[in-house]
């Protein structure tokens, strides 16, 4: 496994990732109004309703995840099951059904009034698919800067990341069938299966053969020098491609921007508290705590975004939740880190090293 101080050190871009992600969509916001037929040239470029440059990016923000995981080390979570059982809870028993009913409480009930119908379901649909794919890629981020322990949290990352492949589409179809939005099963689960279980393989079959023929200092600290990077400017060169094709709606009517991000950040806070409370009750110590609530909190909203193009297309209204999504997690998450930093007396240090950490 990769040491932590190698694995984790925040790179240029994930120090800066809110500045980069308000950059990023201006710039797509810029470019959509100033050329408009560049937009719909690349949002043209599709096979089987999959988007061509998207599919490129997303693997490419996909890729660079699934290399860093040592699979192996799942074997290791029965060593300490209780964290991970109450992240498999949270994130699968509890988590999509608060996002279910928190996106149907605004965007049926309290914002109704000001929503069109039909759009209303599409917001509600991309809130549901961010709230079933819980966070693998930034909670090692989170986790890393709470002082969590990252082995547990590379175990946790590597068991959602199967989890997923086996429960997002069935949880998918079930919560957009109740919100009158049915979608076909296999719809979900291919296009789940295109870009995590692609990027999954690919990334298990690089790590293994690289490792056997190249050795583990060589993949630590040549192959994967760089690959937290390309994961992030593929998320943000897809932020500015899907804020080109958003951004009209966006600068018709800014309040809609608003009206997605309340309830998400409502689900943040909550599923959150749910967690942390949770480990307290549980008796975690801190470094267990603290990447077991975050992973929860935060969400894979590549593959939230991948899907809701894949389904409802890269215009939709569904395509436009997971992004404001991504617009309101980094600010959130980051604020959720320092509240964990605060709050760390409440539980027992683990390894000791908390004990010298200044605020």
């Amino acid at each position: 496994m990769l040491s932590e101080e190698k694995a984790y050190k925040l790179t240029f871009f994930h120090k800066y990732l809110t500045i980069w992600v308000a950059l990023c969509i201006a710039i797509g916001i810029g470019l959509g109004s100033a050329l408009p037929g560049l937009a719909e040239f690349l949002n043209s470029l599709a096979i089987a309703q999959v988007n061509i440059p998207i599919a490129i990016l997303l693997f490419a923000m996909m890729y660079p995840i699934m290399v860093q995981i040592d699979f192996s080390e799942v074997v290791n979570a029965f060593k300490a099951p209780k964290p991970v059982i109450l992240t498999l809870v949270v994130n699968w028993g509890i988590k999509p059904f608060t996002m279910f009913f928190f996106a149907w409480l605004f965007m049926r009930v309290i914002f109704a009034p000001y929503l069109d119908a039909d759009l209303a379901g599409e917001y509600i649909a991309g809130m549901i698919l961010l709230g079933i794919a819980p966070c693998t890629a930034m909670v090692l981020v989170w986790s890393y800067l709470a002082r969590g322990f990252m082995g547990l949290t590379l175990v946790m990352v590597a068991i959602n990341s199967l989890t997923m492949l086996v429960l997002y589409a069935p949880l998918g179809n079930f919560l957009l069938g109740v919100a009158d939005m049915v979608v076909p099963f296999m719809t979900i689960f291919l296009s789940v299966m295109l870009y995590v279980g692609v990027s999954l393989v690919a990334g298990y079959i690089s790590r293994t053969r690289l490792l056997a023929t190249r050795g583990i200092e060589w993949y630590e600290n040549v192959f994967l020098k760089h690959m937290g990077s390309i994961s992030i400017v593929a998320l943000l060169l897809t932020l500015i491609f899907l804020f080109m094709l958003q951004g009209g709606v966006i600068l018709q009517n800014p309040l809609i921007v608003a009206m997605i991000a309340v309830p998400l950040i409502i689900q943040t806070l909550t599923i959150f508290g749910i967690g942390y409370g949770a480990s307290k009750i549980l008796g975690l110590d801190y470094e267990d705590a603290a990447p077991a609530s975050m992973i929860g909190a935060s969400n894979h909203f590549e593959v939230a975004i991948a899907t809701a193009v894949t389904i409802f297309g890269v215009t939709s209204g569904a395509a436009l939740s997971t992004v404001v999504g991504v617009l309101i997690e980094v600010p959130i998450m980051l604020l959720l880190v320092s509240l964990c930093l605060r709050t760390r007396h409440w539980f027992p240090a683990k390894r000791g090293i908390l004990a010298t950490d200044k605020e």
